[in-house]
């Protein structure tokens, strides 16, 4: 008996501040800025230094048109 997976490769759920800037097409300092004066809650996720983004909560910002 053979057992096929259907495994497809998706992209990764998190992504650093480079990956989520060329996601929503903006710079990494632009990102950094939102972040820091709180301009789009993007919701990000730190761990020590690191700074991650959720894939769904960068899917929800655009869907809601809060791109200037």
């Amino acid at each position: 008996m053979e057992c096929y997976m259907n495994v497809k490769k998706e992209r990764p759920e998190l992504l650093d501040r480079r990956e989520a800037a060329a996601y929503l097409r903006v710079s990494p300092g632009t990102l950094a800025v939102w972040d820091c004066t709180k301009r789009y809650d993007l919701k990000p996720i730190k761990v020590g230094r690191a700074v991650r983004y959720a894939r769904h909560h960068l899917d929800e910002f655009l869907e809601a048109g809060l791109r200037p």
